[in-house]
């Protein structure tokens, strides 16, 4: 059995609405691919939200966004974006999660998933912060599935921040300056 690489899917990643792929696009400018777990998790709407509110820095350094998702429904991703004021946005659906898999992002187990500081920052995402929660379905995403954060460029992965726990919040400004792009 062979080893997913990245590499090898980028040509089949198209952006939804562009018929551009992750390949044509990074070969131009860098990306920043941005693996979400599900809609419904409170910890997926802070990075929308993250993402929304830096924006503008990070677009600034050159760097294209793409949102990764699991919901095989153009319109239920982008009620999301919307909500969060990141639309438009580029976005790829994956509910097969092959390009998950293939950059290495597998199912958390209980420890990265549940837990005193997963209920604790979940309460501050989505009650205190009012970003709201909801159960996880097929239509959403897996709430199962870790997530994690891709800087793209010219065939390279520059950096990259995988989640060890599925309340990490990552520094995507950091993610992309640490970058020689």
């Amino acid at each position: 059995m062979s080893t997913l690489t990245p590499t090898s899917f980028w040509n089949e990643m198209e952006i939804i609405g562009s018929g551009d792929t992750v390949a044509v696009v990074s070969e131009k400018q860098p990306v920043m691919l941005v693996f979400l777990r599900h809609f419904g998790c409170s910890f997926c709407r802070e990075a929308i939200d993250d993402i929304a509110r830096r924006r503008d820095s990070i677009e600034s350094q050159g760097v294209r966004i793409i949102m990764v998702h699991m919901a095989p429904n153009r319109q239920v991703a982008e009620k999301f974006f919307r909500r969060f004021k990141l639309f438009p946005i580029d976005h790829i659906s994956d509910p097969e999660r092959r390009f998950y898999r293939a950059f290495g992002l597998t199912k958390g187990n209980p420890k990265q998933l549940f837990g005193l500081m997963n209920w604790i920052r979940g309460f501050e995402s989505g009650v205190v912060e009012g970003r709201g929660f909801d159960y996880h379905n097929e239509e959403i995403g897996d709430g199962f599935q870790m997530p994690g954060v891709f800087v793209l460029h010219q065939g390279i992965i520059k950096n990259a921040f995988v989640h060890q726990h599925a309340w990490d919040r990552p520094d995507y400004e950091e993610i992309v300056r640490c970058c020689e792009l």
